[in-house]
C-alpha cells in the first residue's frame, strides 16, 4: 500500500558555510530563518518559505563523507548553467520573474534562460554558492 497524505516537508543542502548559503536563499527567495534544534556535533540552519510548509535545512558539510558534491565542485568541472535543464536542480515558481531575474543579474550570478516551447513559462537556471542547481520559473498567470 502506498503512503497516504504525503507532502514535501523539507529539502536539505550541505554547505561549508551554512550562514552564507542561508543569506543567499533569504535574499533570492525570501526564506526566513526559523528555530533550529541543536544537533551538537554539526551546525544546521533551518529556513522556511513564508506562507508555505516548505523548509530548507542547511547542514554543515561533513568533510569525511563520500556523498557527491553539487553539479560543479573540485571534482566536477561543469559550471555552465545551460547544463541544468537536464541536470539535478530545484525549481521555485515565482510571480515576479523579471524582478528576480534582475536581482540575479545585479548579484553577478551567471544564468541560463529559456522558455517552454509554448512560450507561456519562462525559466532561468543558475547555481547557489555551493554549486547546487536551481531554476526559477514564471507562473503561468504572471
Amino acid at each position: 500500500m502506498a503512503a497516504e497524505g504525503v507532502s514535501l516537508n523539507h529539502i536539505s543542502r550541505e554547505s561549508t558555510d551554512i550562514q552564507r548559503l542561508a543569506q543567499f536563499y533569504q535574499e533570492i527567495f525570501g526564506f526566513e530563518q526559523v528555530e533550529t534544534p541543536d544537533f551538537g556535533d554539526f551546525k544546521v540552519v533551518w529556513l522556511r518559505l513564508p506562507s508555505s510548509s516548505l523548509y530548507l535545512h542547511l547542514i554543515e558539510r561533513n568533510p569525511t563523507n563520500n556523498l557527491p558534491e553539487g553539479p560543479w565542485s573540485a571534482t566536477s568541472p561543469i559550471i555552465d548553467p545551460s547544463f541544468l535543464p537536464r541536470g539535478h536542480h530545484l525549481c521555485f515558481s515565482v510571480s515576479n520573474f523579471e524582478s528576480v531575474l534582475q536581482t540575479l543579474k545585479d548579484k553577478g550570478i551567471e544564468t541560463f534562460q529559456r522558455s517552454l516551447p509554448d512560450g507561456k513559462i519562462k525559466q532561468v537556471f543558475f547555481f547557489d554558492p555551493e554549486g547546487n542547481g536551481l531554476e526559477i520559473a514564471s507562473r503561468e498567470d504572471s
